[in-house]
Order: C-alpha cells, then structure tokens, then sequence
C-alpha cells in the first residue's frame, strides 16, 4: 500500500532552527519527525512512502536512505521549486495505482489510519480528511460536516466565537487515484485553497471522519514543538520504535549531577559534574553539558555544547550550537546560520 508524505515547505516558522536543519529532520525525542511518520504509516500497512524535497534535500536523504530503518520502502521526489502541497503529489501520478494516503512531514500523531481508510471506502468517496476536535481552532482550518460526514464547508483560522465547527484539518487525507484528474500539471496548486473548495463546488465525493481519541500535532511551531515533545516524554502519545526517556548506558551520569524522570538523553552525550536535567528535557546525540549548568523543559539538538553553569530554561537549542558558560537562556530559541561555503 502507498502513501506520500508532503515535506517540500521551508518551515519558516521554527526558524532558526530550520534554516540549517530541513523541515523533515526535525527532532521530536530524538528521532527526526518524518522517522516517526514513517513507522506509523508502515505499522498501517503503507509501507512503499513518496517524499517529496526541496530544501536541503541532500541531507533528507542521506539521513533516511532507502527508508528501511523505519519499516518502509522510500521513492524521493526532488522538486526543482516547489508546487503546492497537490502540485507535489501531481508529479507521482501513475505511481498510485489504488486507494492511497498523503500526510504531512510534521504530523505526529497515533491515529487510526485504518479506521479512516474503511471510513473512505465505505462511502465510496473520491478523497476524505481526517479530522480532531480541538478546544481552539483560530489557528486551523476548520471543516463543517453533515450528519453523514460529507464535507459542506471550511473555514480558515476562524476568528474565536465565529467558528461553525471545533473539527480541525489534520492534514492527513485518502484520495483515489481519480484526484489526479483535479490536479493540473505544471502549476502551483494548493490542497486547502484549490483542491478542496473546487470538490466541494462540483458536489463530488468529499467527505472526513472525526478522529475521536487520537493524538495529533503539527510541530511546525515552537508552541507545538515544545508541546509534542513534552506530550511524548510525559507518555502522553506513545511512538513506536523510538525510546521515549532514558538515558543510554554508556553515558556516564557523575555521582553529583541530577537527571529527572521524564527526559531523554542520546548517545555519546558528556554530562559535567553537578549538571542538571529537569523533567521534560531532551538532550540529542554527541552533546556536551558542562559543569553546573542547569536545563528545564529543555530541548537540545545534537551536537550542541551547553557552557559550564549555564542555566536554559523552556530553550530550543539547535544542532551543534554552542551556549557560552554562564549564560542563562528563558525560552529563548538559538541555532546556527547556514555557512554559505558548505555543501549540503
């Protein structure tokens, strides 16, 4: 079974931290996001995944090769510029030969794929949305069904108090392969604001299914960010095939330094005497803490050194970045600029 996870956007939203770091490579607990989309689409059954690059695409695909580390088997579509989250998946028609499923590079999430794919087929629909109810919706698309679940309206980032529907896009979809014929070639087009409205103009089959119970973020915030990684730490969304807390047993932990229950050390990582690790920390691979320092509700990206007696408290730290000794950082997010001289 195949499905195509759209990764081309530049995720200007976490910059800093993504100007260095593409989009897909993200770390949640210490395995990039699309890692996590991989395993739960192959522990679905959809295990033969498009991904579609664009920025710093050497490094995507170096870092997930064939995509077998992750129970799938990954065909790369490198755009040359970027066509929209429909114009992406126009360039695989012919690959999907039957009833198929597109997700973003940045969804995490535990859902039923399945339930949502029987759903589709059961009402014989061209293309279904898998949608969550939220509390907030004034930074989401909002999707108003009928009793049946036939899509009858949207809304965009509706203001509080005027939304019609708590049912948020999730971003998850099943499609036939006759989508492809609402597709144009060649152009820039968009799923939300052409795809969409135009199935619901025409009166096709278009429909979603509430998602009841299931766990859903999109990361491409710092807010979400952080929020998917403590909800990951805390047990909240259990990710398969990834070691959530813990720290390695190579590490050597010093006698005076405290680690706290809910974090996550990575491998080769160098912890400094008295150092400490509060809960809903995240430390990624080869980093260096030095002595004293102090991290709360912290993520640090590989590589990254924290200064003796430096204390972070809610900070992004991103890959290898250094943290001068004795610098206090509050939720403040610090990353490396691209150096213009490398290759990628």
């Amino acid at each position: 079974m195949r499905a195509m996870i759209l990764a081309g956007g530049m995720s200007t939203r976490l910059y800093p931290l993504t100007k260095d770091v593409p989009k897909p490579l993200v770390p949640v607990a210490g395995e990039p996001i699309s890692g996590h989309v991989m395993r739960w689409l192959a522990s679905h059954g959809y295990d033969e995944i498009a991904i579609n690059v664009f920025y710093l695409a050497e490094k995507v695909e170096r870092a997930f090769g064939d995509g077998g580390r992750y129970g799938a088997r990954l065909h790369y579509l490198r755009e040359k510029e970027l066509t929209g989250s429909a114009g992406a998946l126009k360039q695989m028609e012919g690959w999907f030969d039957g009833t198929f499923v597109v997700v973003g590079c940045d969804d995490l999430t535990d859902a039923d794929l399945g339930a949502l794919v029987r759903f589709h087929k059961e009402r014989k629909a061209l293309a279904t949305i898998g949608l969550l109810e939220v509390d907030e919706v004034d930074q989401y698309g909002v999707v108003i069904v009928d009793e049946h679940g036939r899509v009858t309206g949207f809304q965009e980032k509706p203001a509080r108090g005027t939304e019609r529907s708590k049912l948020a896009n999730t971003g998850i979809y099943v499609f036939e392969p006759a989508i492809f014929d609402r597709i144009p070639a060649n152009t820039f087009y968009d799923f939300g604001k052409q795809v969409f409205p135009e199935l619901l103009r025409d009166a096709l089959p278009f429909y979603a299914m509430n998602l009841r119970g299931a766990y859903w973020r999109d990361i491409g915030t710092p807010g979400e960010y952080r929020a998917a990684t403590a909800d990951v730490l805390s047990g909240r969304v259990t990710i398969a095939g990834a070691r959530a807390t813990g720290v390695p047993p190579d590490v050597d932990v010093p006698p005076d330094a405290r680690i706290g229950r809910d974090v996550r050390v990575g491998e080769r990582v160098r912890i400094g005497r008295g150092a400490r690790l509060a809960d809903l920390t995240v430390v990624g691979d080869d980093v260096e803490i030095g002595e004293g320092a102090t991290l709360e509700r912290t993520i640090v990206w590989d590589g990254a050194r924290i200064g003796a007696h430096a204390t972070l408290r809610e900070a992004i730290v991103g890959e290898r970045y250094r943290v001068d000794d004795g610098l206090t950082l509050d939720g403040a997010i610090v990353a490396n600029e691209p150096d213009a001289t490398a290759k990628t």
